[in-house]
């Protein structure tokens, strides 16, 4: 007698039902959607690129001017460190020469010296990452092969993360960010129809600093062309102040970064007095050193600086010592949101240059989503007028277990919140013919083990025994090319290799579980003396 346990029976219920839940919010509208109660699930399947259109940018790293900044902040190490010895370490010429930080000793006797200051720069990553040579009292400090990978690896990961988060700020659901080649990086947005203003918040480095003036010299006289600048200081433009001739007023600062806007831990475009501003806050951190600056140069003008520009050189009224303080300009709302967003995120480690700008437009997503339904609606008909025609009975219980199958692809991808593209279709596609195929063996074991002379319930008992192995073997196989195109794989192979892999999941659920079920129950209640296949 064929045997199904009540608890299979219960599992088979339990995910039917769950199923059904999860893939019910897919047939109706984002609005009707969000009516659910709030225990409901209402997660929809997001649409890729390819369905609902958006907007595809390839950004290229600067990654040279990493690597540069890499080595100025090198000869300021330097600097401090052959500065600081006892006595001090003599040295003339520092500075960068041929993509290398060079100097040259002042007294052959503290050669040794040198050797011991240039290994505390890095305690535990000096000689993996830089190279130093030699020649007389001349040295040459060069990043080894293995420091500019590193270098490389880490600007493109931090940059790829503070490029999601900037997005995920935007309120947009799964972007695509990922690596291509060395140093470029592809950003796929959907349903964002606007790619400039995507460029325009992931473009910019959003690197904020706080410099004091520099009141004892003229910005006009110390920053017009072929003149030139007092030690210590930079000329840098206003962001929006223009002069008479409309070119942008220049402020002469102090280079040395007086606070950095990493200690910022939050930003909030907010209003004053009616204009829009930025509000923002430092962590204990940034505003232990906010206050002590302000503390110190009460009646002084301090520069607010985004990315070489300044946005504001308020005076500094009282000290501020909460950590918290304003960003005000010629800002508009957009503008203030904009600001507050990029500062939330975080300053990119490199410059991002867009090399190629693509909208897909709503209408070819629409395309497309009417010939991914035309092909697995004709796909699904072709394969239930087949199984009903070759197998009868048994063939509608497996064509049954199929829209149960396609039900329950629908959840998952709804509950993981996967992005369906189009090669995503063509995966479940072509899993609704798959997911026949283990009932086609099943029933063709059985229909053998009849002919052999056994009843139909030890038909039905040794066919799905003897078929499982076979099943499993061919399921597993094909399981494992759809996780190897997914760890490999890029956007739209990825897309593929997930609906491919649940979809065999699912398959082998329903063909082994659901189809057995309906078969048993079915033989329970009629015991045929002869199996209608």
């Amino acid at each position: 007698m064929v045997y199904y346990a009540k608890w299979k029976m219960v599992l088979v219920a339990l995910v039917g039902l769950t199923g059904v839940i999860f893939a019910l919010p897919n047939i109706l509208s984002k609005e009707d959607a969000k009516e659910f109660p709030s225990w409901l699930p209402s997660q929809q399947m997001n649409l890729g690129l390819d369905l609902q259109g958006g907007s595809h940018l390839l950004l290229e790293v600067d990654v040279p001017s990493v690597l540069a900044q890499r080595r100025e902040a090198l000869v300021d190490s330097v600097r401090d460190g052959l500065r600081r010895g006892s006595p001090r370490i003599g040295y003339r010429r520092l500075g960068v020469r041929d993509q290398c930080v060079g100097f040259e000793l002042l007294r052959e006797a503290d050669r040794d010296r040198v050797v011991e200051v240039l290994r505390k720069l890095e305690p535990n990553a000096f000689d993996p990452l830089y190279e130093v040579s030699t020649e007389g009292k001349s040295y040459s400090i060069c990043n080894t092969e293995t420091g500019r990978r590193e270098i490389l690896t880490s600007t493109i990961d931090q940059s790829i993360e503070i490029v999601r988060r900037r997005i995920d700020e935007m309120g947009t659901r799964e972007p695509t960010i990922q690596r291509q080649g060395a140093d470029r990086i592809i950003v796929q947005v959907p349903g964002l129809g606007d790619p400039q203003r995507l460029i325009d918040l992931i473009g910019k480095t959003a690197k904020m600093t706080f410099h004091l003036l520099d009141r004892e010299n003229s910005a006009a006289e110390s920053c017009g062309a072929g003149r030139r600048r007092p030690p210590g200081t930079l000329c840098l433009p206003s962001i929006d102040e223009k002069d008479s001739n409309d070119r942008p007023i220049m402020y002469l600062v102090k280079r040395r970064v007086m606070v950095d806007g990493e200690n910022l831990v939050d930003a909030q475009a907010t209003f004053q007095d009616g204009q829009a501003v930025v509000s923002f806050r430092f962590n204990a951190v940034g505003a232990r050193r906010f206050g002590d600056v302000t503390r110190k140069n009460v009646g002084q003008p301090f520069a607010i600086v985004l990315d070489k520009e300044v946005i504001s050189a308020p005076v500094i009224r009282e000290p501020i010592l909460g950590g918290n303080g304003i960003i005000s300009g010629n800002f508009n709302v957009q503008s203030a949101q904009d600001l507050s967003l990029l500062l939330r995120a975080g300053a990119l480690p490199a410059p991002l240059t867009p090399l190629e700008v693509r909208t897909v437009g709503a209408e070819l997503g629409a395309d497309s989503i009417a010939a991914g339904k035309f092909a697995s609606v004709l796909a699904i008909v072709v394969v239930i007028i087949f199984m009903a025609s070759a197998y009868g009975m048994f063939g509608i219980m497996a064509d049954i277990a199929l829209a149960l199958n396609i039900i329950l692809i629908a959840a998952v991808l709804s509950m993981l919140q996967a992005t369906l593209t189009l090669p995503g279709i063509a995966g479940i596609v072509l899993t609704i013919g798959m997911a026949v195929d283990a009932n086609v063996l099943i029933f063709e074991r059985i229909r053998e083990e009849e002919r052999n002379g056994r009843t139909p319930i030890s038909a039905v008992d040794s066919g799905y025994k003897r078929a499982l192995t076979t099943i499993i073997d061919a399921n597993i196989t094909t399981l494992i090319a759809a996780i190897l195109l997914f760890q490999f794989g890029s956007g739209p192979i990825k897309g593929f290799a997930v609906t491919l892999a649940i979809g065999l999941v699912t398959s082998m659920f329903t063909a082994i579980m659901v189809t057995r079920l309906m078969v048993v129950t079915w033989l329970h209640r009629r015991r045929p003396a002869k199996l209608p296949l």
